[in-house]
């Protein structure tokens, strides 16, 4: 796909951490398809990280990357993992308060994920100062209330750097996701219909 790209190649000084190509995930393992720890995206993603980037950096935030493009066959790896026996070993980090299945029934994983179609990006900020993330109160893929935008339960200022986050992506042409306060989406993405599948490599 020409239109697809690694994000650090094009939006120098993004850090990245591509979750599903490491052991540091809710499946607890690399996941189908993310064959390397990179980001991909679409040109226009990059464009608007672009953006992201630079507005981040006159607060004297970096942007941190954990998902961009995910391939369809991910997105199946999750649905036949949610089917398998409970063994508990990323549920209290990842769903402590509901089963796996449950999962896609209350919106945190979907069938067909906007990923897919190499628009969407899940992002946290940190400080350029010490390198440290900013508290978010509740980490990448908690799938609990506490992950909502507007959740009682965490402090004001985890509220406060979510709203940062919220505001620089508006701001720059993305839309937020309820359910998660790490995920947001490209308004006009180019390829709103495509549930793309080829590897990361």
């Amino acid at each position: 796909m020409d239109d697809f790209v690694y994000v650090d190649e094009r939006v120098p000084g993004i850090r990245w951490d591509a979750k599903y190509a490491t052991w540091d995930n809710f499946t607890g393992k690399p996941v189908d398809g993310y064959l390397a720890n990179r980001i991909v995206g679409t040109t226009a993603l990059c464009a608007a990280l672009e953006k992201v980037r630079d507005k981040a950096r006159s607060l004297g935030l970096g942007v941190l990357l954990w998902d961009g493009y995910r391939p369809q066959r991910a997105v199946d790896c999750f649905l036949r993992w949610s089917e398998q026996p409970e063994d508990g070993r990323t549920k209290s980090r990842h769903y402590p308060n509901i089963d796996r299945a449950a999962m896609f029934d209350q919106g945190y994983v979907a069938a067909k994920s906007g990923h897919s179609r190499g628009s969407t990006v899940d992002l946290t900020l940190y400080s350029l100062a010490t390198g440290e993330l900013a508290p978010m109160g509740g980490g990448h893929d908690l799938m609990d209330v506490l992950s909502h935008h507007g959740a009682q339960g965490i402090t004001r200022a985890e509220a406060e750097n979510r709203q940062t986050l919220r505001t620089l992506m508006e701001s720059c042409g993305f839309a937020s996701y309820e359910c998660e306060w790490w995920h947001y989406t490209l308004r006009g993405e180019p390829y709103p219909d495509t549930y793309f599948d080829f590897p990361l490599t």
